[in-house]
Formats: C-alpha cells, sequence, structure tokens
C-alpha cells in the first residue's frame, strides 16, 4: 500500500488529480446538502464571478513557473478600474482606446519590474512588493473616492447574458476563457513557453543552454502585468466602477489558485489548465458558504489557508519521492 502511494506521490499528475477530484466531491456535497445547488447556472457563475480571478491567476501562474512571484497584480487590478473609470468618465476617450491604453501600461509596469529583477538582481518579491505599493499609491493620486462608469459599452457588456445550454455567461468569461486557451498555447506549445519551465526549474541550466534568460524573464513579468490590466478591464465590467480599494488581496488568491491548480511554488513544474481548477475551487468554497447562509464570509479565508496548507504538504511530499526514484535510478545505473 505505502509503494503504490509512494508511486502516486511521485507522479507528476499527482496534484492536479487531486484538484479535480476535490473540486467534484466538493460539488457533489454540495448538490447533496443543498437545494437548487445541482445546475449548470451555478458552475457557471463560479466563472461569471471569478472570471477576472482567472486572469490574474493565468499571469501568475508564468510567473510562478518562471521561479518568480508577482505580488502587485491586485494593485494594477485596482489602478486599471481608476485609469479607466477616469478617463472615460472626465475625459470622455473612446472605450475601446481607453482599453487599449491601460493593457499597454498594465504590459509595460510588469516588463519594468522583469527587468528590475533580472538586470538588477533584485528578489522579485521586492520588487513586486514595490510595485504593489506604487500601483495603490497611484490609485489615490487619481482619486480617493469611487468612480461610477455609466459608459454605455461598459455598460452593455456589463449587463450582456449569453446564452450556454438555458443557463447564461457574460462576455467576461468567454474573454477569460480564450485568454486561458492562449496561455494554454504558450506554456506548452511554443519556445517562450518551454524556457520559462526551464528558467524555473534551474535558471544556471537554462543559462548553459543558450536559453535567452533575461528577455523571458521580462516578458512573463509583462504578461502578468498585461494579465493584471485584461482583469482590471474586465473588472470594471463587472463592478462598472474605479475604486483604489478594488482587489485587496486578490494577488494572495492567485497566488492560492495556482498552487491549488498543482503548481509548484519552486518553479519548473505546473500545468496552465489546473489554475482553472484552482480558480473553481475558491470560488466553490465562497458559493457554499453563501448557500449555507448562517456562516461568515471569513470562513473561506479559513478553508483556503487550509487547503493551502495541504497542498504545500503534497508539493514537498512529490519533491522527496521525485528526489528518492532519482536516486534509485541511479544506484541502480
Amino acid at each position: 500500500m505505502m509503494k503504490i502511494f509512494r508511486s502516486l506521490l511521485a507522479s507528476p499528475y499527482f496534484t492536479s488529480m487531486v484538484t479535480v477530484a476535490l473540486l467534484l466531491l466538493t460539488f457533489g456535497l454540495g448538490s447533496v446538502a443543498y437545494t437548487g445547488f445541482f445546475s449548470l447556472q451555478v458552475v457557471l457563475n463560479l466563472l461569471i464571478d471569478n472570471a477576472f480571478l482567472l486572469v490574474i491567476a493565468i499571469g501568475m501562474t508564468f510567473v510562478i513557473l518562471s521561479g518568480g512571484i508577482d505580488l502587485s497584480v491586485g494593485s494594477v487590478l485596482a489602478l486599471t478600474t481608476m485609469i479607466s473609470a477616469y478617463l472615460l468618465q472626465y475625459w470622455h476617450w473612446p472605450p475601446l482606446l481607453v482599453i487599449a491604453c491601460v493593457l499597454l501600461i498594465g504590459g509595460g509596469f510588469g516588463a519594468c519590474m522583469g527587468a528590475l529583477i533580472h538586470f538588477f538582481k533584485l528578489q522579485a518579491f521586492i520588487v513586486t512588493l514595490a510595485g504593489m505599493f506604487l500601483a495603490r499609491g497611484l490609485c489615490y493620486l487619481i482619486s480617493i473616492n469611487s468612480i461610477t462608469i455609466d459608459q454605455p459599452l461598459y455598460v452593455t457588456l456589463s449587463q450582456a447574458r449569453i446564452g450556454v445550454f438555458g443557463a447564461f455567461v457574460s462576455p467576461s468569461v468567454l474573454i477569460a476563457m480564450m485568454m486561458l486557451a492562449l496561455a494554454i498555447y504558450l506554456a506548452h506549445y511554443t519556445r517562450f513557453g518551454r524556457a520559462v519551465y526551464a528558467i524555473g526549474g534551474n535558471e544556471q541550466s537554462a543559462l548553459l543552454m543558450g536559453l535567452a534568460v533575461g528577455r523571458t524573464k521580462v516578458l512573463v513579468y509583462a504578461f502578468s502585468g498585461f494579465c493584471a490590466a485584461l482583469a482590471g478591464v474586465l473588472f470594471s465590467f463587472y463592478m462598472l466602477s474605479g475604486y483604489g480599494l478594488h482587489a485587496q488581496g486578490t494577488e494572495l488568491d492567485a497566488i492560492a489558485a495556482v498552487v491549488i491548480g498543482g503548481t509548484l511554488l519552486t518553479g519548473g513544474y505546473g500545468y496552465v489548465a489546473g489554475t482553472l481548477s484552482g480558480v473553481l475551487i475558491l470560488g466553490l468554497i465562497q458559493t457554499l458558504i453563501a448557500f449555507d447562509g448562517t456562516l461568515s464570509s471569513w470562513w473561506t479565508k479559513i478553508v483556503i489557508g487550509v487547503l493551502l496548507f495541504v497542498f504545500c504538504m503534497a508539493q514537498r511530499l512529490m519533491s522527496l519521492g521525485a528526489t528518492r526514484n532519482g536516486a534509485a535510478a541511479a544506484a541502480v545505473a
């Protein structure tokens, strides 16, 4: 029995299988416990409410795969909503121009952090923490109050519903799923994706292999900043407002979704598709608490904390199992 357990731990699909099994089990328990829980609309509501988190988590997945971390994404999201609201409401810019502008700002912000991390050999934690404070502070330079968005295109996209087998999703869900498909392609079918995995596995080895480590790192953080800005656009559709306090702590939710989705915090291993299951689990926990009606929303954080501990332990056991298997193979050879 222990031998089977060890072989499972050594499997590269172990955490991904656990995540999917946990997702199905949680949904099954909710369906038994609460009337109306077992429906397509409940599942689609998870995507509607967490489309912005999925997009942020996609960018975070690439950063963690490369062996880094990005703590600025929640603040970049808030800054995006503030810039969008200000340009739309006070300067009356065309909405498509506003969206293009904030996406460029987000990508440029991330690229600057990536350049600082690589060329000045600074810790990603410190650089992105500074980016978090900078972006959040810039929100309050624009306005200390919430700015309501009543631009017709934003209102239309906020209220639009797209039918799916008798249920519906919002346009934000379609955008998030397209980003997920693009990210899967980038990670698993392009030279850029292979370089990200190689750098996360061992940066020195990646250098010796002749990979463009500096360019890849800058692009990874630029992509994360772009995803954070796109998430800010989706959040603007969702809330129809810009506010400096939007998305506080979202960067931690994104990290939690990535880890629960099966990506190793040490980098070099993980699946972008697994991030979707991590986001769905976080959304499902919130939905279960909402259906219960008697529990405080703080139970969401408690359950997520417990799950993170469990998945971090599973990752550690996986790495130990892989090390033992490697040593055994070397001894046989």
